[in-house]
């Protein structure tokens, strides 16, 4: 056996014992013609998708796709803005119940491969924007029984993670949930802990909207946008040609893309955190 072949044996072993992962650099085009390069990996032993970009004014956007949870985790990290009196960064995290149709598997995704890595890509289905009223802090200390991730992930976020109401019934329906260490993963905004008698609740926050307040240091709703502008959100069949014999027979022929806005609106503990919302 030559020494290709014993390295060809070696990644194999190596990807079944050890977590093997796949990844493709994208060039994305914005809507404002703007280029920038996405980082999509693949771990097929997690069941999961991770994506990560910097948008033109230097945010840092990472997604999580957590299949096996039916969790997603989208973080931002905004620089300052220093002539504003903005030194430092600050990172939001934002946990959600996820719908394992609205993206491709980890398997396929691991499959994927560029003919022309080069090219610069365009999403072929707009699928809007949807709108999160973040209404929960999580404690990522506590946060594994959602998904092990978040921890790893949302460590330098801190106390500036969040989640719904919404989303923890959606994640109480999955088999072997414990329905005491969700709700004491988490704590609202008012009272600091949540009983669980107010998860079907729909009374919403009192706190005023930081675009309608002039106080920088008055709690404020802020609300940041961010748009996935590229991902592949499902697979592509075509049809086999046939005679009139037979029925035609369908196979995998490619992927669909899609663009999706998120619009966050969450508690912020001053208005000078949140100076895009003007």
């Amino acid at each position: 056996m030559n020494f290709n072949n014993v390295m060809s044996v070696f990644i194999t072993v190596q990807c079944l014992f050890v977590i093997c992962t796949t990844h493709l650099l994208i060039n994305v085009k914005n809507q404002g013609g703007d280029i920038f390069s996405e980082i999509i990996e693949a771990n097929v032993t997690e069941d999961m998708i991770t994506l990560e970009f910097q948008r033109s004014d230097g945010t840092f956007v990472t997604q999580l796709i957590d299949f096996k949870n039916e969790v997603q985790v989208i973080k931002a990290l905004v620089l300052g803005e220093e002539e504003r009196g903005q030194n430092q960064y600050q990172v939001m995290c934002f946990v959600n119940h996820f719908y394992k149709m609205d993206f491709i598997s980890s398997d396929a995704m691991s499959k994927l491969r560029q003919k022309n890595p080069g090219s610069i890509r365009v999403a072929e289905e707009d699928r809007g924007s949807t709108n999160y009223t973040m209404d929960l802090f999580l404690d990522v200390n506590k946060s594994n029984i959602i998904s092990k991730h978040i921890l790893k992930l949302c460590t330098e976020a801190g106390d500036s993670t969040y989640t719904r109401q919404d989303d923890l019934k959606q994640w109480l329906l999955r088999p072997g949930t414990s329905e005491s260490l969700l709700i004491d993963s988490v704590k609202n905004f008012t009272s600091m802990t949540l009983n669980p008698a107010t998860i079907n609740s729909t009374k919403s926050s009192t706190t005023p909207k930081c675009a309608d307040t002039s106080n920088l240091w008055a709690p404020c709703s802020c609300s940041l946008e961010l748009c996935i502008g590229w991902y592949p959100c499902g697979l592509k069949f075509c049809k086999n040609k046939t005679d009139n014999k037979k029925p035609p027979s369908t196979y995998r022929c490619g992927i669909k893309t899609c663009k999706k806005y998120f619009i966050f609106s969450y508690y912020s503990k001053i208005k000078q955190n949140c100076l895009w919302d003007e």
